[in-house]
């Protein structure tokens, strides 16, 4: 086992880390960036084949190197396939020469007794540190699902890939989320029937009056709320770069056949218990989407944007049967179903981090205690959470100026 001193380490080789990692570079700050697998390995190993960047290109930004400055012939406004992501990010990290070591995962981390020195174990070395960064995203373990009972095929979304990974038959997709309803989407399109398991979700116009929704989502201030500031629930905001990038709307997907039901409540024997709430949860989606359309046009009028008219109401589609009678009870035999995927999200695992920053409950593990970052263990911070600061801190535009804040947190405290 060796060991090696390092002024700091930044654990995660994504798009947090590599943010880290420029402007500690820029102040000629010693680092050393480790990464479990290869370079971005989440975006590598726990996306479906076909998913888009559901930003525009125009927004894929991390510091000092813009997409669309580095790409001028780009289209701004496309989306990336998946692909173009990893690409991405592998040619930042060799722009701002990031000091990265792949397949080097952090197994433990800890303070040297009596000393300020923090210890980082990985399978071969023993880092030793004064600051660390844990930039290893908020989705580490798929949250915990109901036995269905044997001969499904089941898997979380982060394993799946295409509809030629599954068996033939009928799929059930639990969870409505951006990964959730975009997988539905896709199997539906690929001739398979498919029963979705729908949950609170916000809905958004991919564009609107001219601009996409990231862009909106910026210019009303929304991107840049703090959870202080934050009004209203934190649901999953449904959208797609799919094929252009569309709207995501239930009562379309609906009428293309797929199955809508309320939540998994219980499961036994095959057999599912849905909650009675389809239609409040595609109500609360309705009616976020018109205060989406408020607070746009509010802030078109604030700000005298020269923008197209408001624009005209879509012709709203039927809702589909299941609203007025809603299934309550899944019998997965019954309905042809071979496959399951559970799409209900996932949640950090901090718990080989030995340090006093969370709570004393298992699940409080989950949810470091720090101020936009900072902990109160000295040398100790977090970037890369969903709301570490603002909206957009959990998302690639957002690390920029979280990583900024935190390196001028950690230059200060060199010899």
């Amino acid at each position: 086992m060796s060991t090696e001193r390092v002024e700091t380490i930044v654990i995660g080789g994504g798009q947090a880390g590599l943010a880290m990692s420029y402007h500690l570079g820029r102040l000629g700050h010693e680092h050393l960036v480790l990464e479990r697998g290869a370079l971005a390995e989440r975006w590598r190993s726990e996306r479906w084949d076909s998913l888009h960047f559901q930003s525009p290109n125009w927004n894929m930004n991390l510091p000092g190197w813009p997409r669309m400055t580095v790409e001028p012939d780009a289209d701004p406004d496309a989306f990336s396939p998946l692909r173009e992501v990893t690409d991405y990010l592998e040619r930042y990290a060799a722009a701002i020469r990031a000091p990265v070591r792949t397949q080097c995962a952090a197994l433990s981390l800890a303070r040297r007794p009596g000393s300020r020195e923090l210890l980082v174990q990985t399978d071969g070395t023993l880092y030793v540190a004064d600051n660390v960064v844990v930039a290893t995203g908020p989705y580490q373990v798929p949250r915990a699902t109901p036995p269905l009972g044997a001969g499904l095929f089941e898997i979380h979304s982060t394993q799946y890939r295409n509809p030629m990974q599954l068996p033939d038959g009928a799929v059930l997709v639990v969870g409505s989320g951006n990964s959730g309803v975009q997988i539905a989407e896709e199997l539906c399109r690929a001739g398979r029937r498919v029963f979705l398991s729908v949950s609170s979700h916000e809905r958004i116009r991919r564009r609107y009056r001219g601009k996409d929704c990231i862009w909106w989502l910026i210019a009303t201030g929304s991107a840049d709320s703090t959870l202080r500031e934050w009004k209203g629930a934190r649901l999953s905001r449904l959208m797609t770069g799919v094929n252009g990038g569309h709207d995501i709307d239930l009562r379309r997907l609906a009428a293309e056949g797929i199955v809508l039901t309320g939540r998994v409540k219980a499961a036994e024997n095959g057999r599912l218990d849905l909650a009675d709430d389809l239609a409040a949860s595609i109500r609360r989606g309705d009616e976020s989407l018109l205060a989406f359309n408020r607070r746009c046009d509010d802030t078109d009028r604030t700000r005298q944007l020269d923008l197209p008219p408001e624009d005209s109401p879509d012709e709203p589609l039927p809702d589909p049967p299941a609203l007025d009678a809603p299934i309550r009870t899944l019998d997965l035999a019954k309905e042809g179903i071979k496959s399951v995927i559970w799409a209900n999200g996932a949640h950090a695992d901090f718990s080989w981090i030995d340090l006093p920053v969370f709570g004393p409950s298992p699940e409080s593990k989950r949810a470091p205690v720090h101020e936009r970052g900072v902990t109160s263990e000295a040398g100790l911070f977090f970037l890369g959470l969903p709301w570490l600061h603002k909206w957009k801190s959990g998302f690639l535009f957002g690390a920029d100026e979280d990583a900024a804040y935190l390196a001028g947190h950690i230059a200060p405290q060199r010899g």
